[in-house]
């Protein structure tokens, strides 16, 4: 595989995807991008967030959105660090966008720590299933277990510290791209 321009993250809700991101940015200077903003931004819509788009509009609709907002930002063909939603992967044109056109991160947690991280987040995500968080969490995670399996280049435990979990994610990238990938070669390991 040739160095793609984009670093991809995916994960089920609470995985850290947007703070990675946010860090992977801050070490290496590549720009940032959060699919929810960019869908948000997408489609004019005055809802505060993605999480009051989809109990607006509905899952079929948000999905349709969601799949726009990826392919009109991967069209830019720009540098950057990409968080994306935990059910972009749904999508089988978004799974395969992201496999040719990124290298995609899986941020793979146990069910009972993102539903803690859930729990402590004062964002309004609403729920997919009407389960409880910790339930909802193990339903989608074991729903979504092959489609993140197929997408994914790297599989990353995202049980870990922040801090920790960057410095795996460049020394990742590195073995495999020897810094190619939107990774400055003087970015700390």
């Amino acid at each position: 595989m040739s160095a793609p321009r984009v670093l991809a993250l995916v994960g089920l809700r609470c995985s850290g995807k947007s703070s990675l991101a946010r860090r992977w940015s801050e070490r290496t200077g590549a720009p940032f991008a959060d699919l929810d903003d960019l869908l948000l931004e997408l489609a004019g819509e005055q809802a505060g967030s993605a999480g009051d788009l989809l109990a607006s509009v509905g899952e079929a609709e948000f999905r349709r959105r969601e799949s726009s907002a990826l392919e009109a930002y991967l069209a830019n063909d720009l540098p950057a660090v990409l968080a994306t939603g935990g059910g972009a992967i749904l999508s089988a044109a978004n799974r395969a966008a992201l496999r040719e056109r990124c290298l995609v991160v899986w941020l793979d947690a146990p069910p009972e720590v993102l539903a803690e991280r859930l729990r402590a987040d004062d964002t309004r995500r609403p729920s997919l299933t009407g389960e409880d968080p910790a339930l909802e969490l193990a339903v989608l995670a074991k729903q979504r277990e092959p489609l993140y399996r197929e997408v994914a280049h790297l599989r990353l435990d995202a049980s870990l510290p922040l801090d920790e979990l960057t410095d795996v994610l460049v020394h990742e990238v590195r073995r495999l791209h020897d810094g190619g990938l939107v990774l400055r070669h003087d970015a700390p390991e």
